[in-house]
């Protein structure tokens, strides 16, 4: 597999640097991108960073104002700017968030950032969870990726119940 295809940036902060896997991150995102087609060239930023600034980007972009561990946002290509090939957008990670949520479940630290890289992926390719469909269609794409790259599949959180009943 050639990340190489791809221009995949990965930024850690320093507090976290020993603890993140970055190649196997950048891995995860081309893995992800080369299932679903994308262009050669697409540009993808990773940045894995601290809980308050995802909170800060939570409580900006969405209006929640709350901790979580990944956050995506597709590239608006109606903004102005230079073209410098397919640019696909941006995936921001809270490292201790997510150190957090592997210590409670009993998973490999690594392992989970690498499903989440590859969840805030597929978020940017335009899949969600927002509907029981749309869960089971991204839930079955990360298990197939997460297959492809030696994760163990038991890593992937259980399905939401989204269905609404009528009041």
């Amino acid at each position: 597999m050639m990340t190489d295809a791809y221009a995949i940036c990965v930024r850690v902060d320093d507090a976290f640097v020993e603890k993140t896997p970055t190649v196997r991150l950048r891995e995860a995102i081309a893995r992800t991108l080369q299932r679903y087609d994308a262009a050669p060239g697409s540009g993808v930023t990773l940045l894995v960073t601290n809980d308050d600034a995802v909170r800060s980007l939570n409580r900006r972009f969405l209006g929640i104002d709350a901790p979580t561990d990944v956050l995506s946002f597709p590239f608006d290509d109606d903004l102005p700017g230079e073209e410098s090939g397919p640019y696909v957008g941006d995936i921001i990670i809270a490292h201790p968030h997510t150190a957090a949520l592997a210590a409670q479940s009993g998973h490999d630290l690594a392992h989970v950032l690498i499903l989440l890289a590859v969840h805030g992926t597929l978020h940017l390719l335009g899949f969600d969870h927002d509907t029981p469909e749309n869960q089971q269609a991204m839930w079955l794409a990360q298990e197939q990726i997460l297959e492809e790259l030696g994760v163990p599949l038991d890593i992937i959180p259980p399905m939401a119940d989204l269905s609404v009943e009528d009041e």
